[in-house]
């Protein structure tokens, strides 16, 4: 009977105070992970407002390159019969 009240003592006295700690320390991180996510998220939305006038910008690049390959074409063929 000794035994188990040494063995109880020494889980209230050693073990129970590590695992707190430890568990403290999970917590702490875990705090640390949802702030950094929260600033993620906050810091998508803004950018998703940036992001509004990309599909235009793309629509005339694309064009901008159709015409410009057109050009390389004509000169390349132009080149190309100088060459040949």
């Amino acid at each position: 009977m000794v035994l188990w009240w040494i063995g109880n003592a020494v889980l209230l006295l050693v073990v129970l105070p590590v695992v707190i700690f430890l568990l403290n320390r999970v917590l702490t991180a875990f705090e640390r992970i949802r702030h950094a996510t929260d600033d993620i998220l906050s810091g998508g939305v803004a950018l998703i407002g940036e992001l509004t006038g990309v599909p235009e910008a793309l629509a005339t690049t694309d064009a901008t390159v159709n015409e410009i390959s057109v050009g390389a074409v004509r000169y390349a063929g132009s080149v190309a019969k100088l060459l040949g």
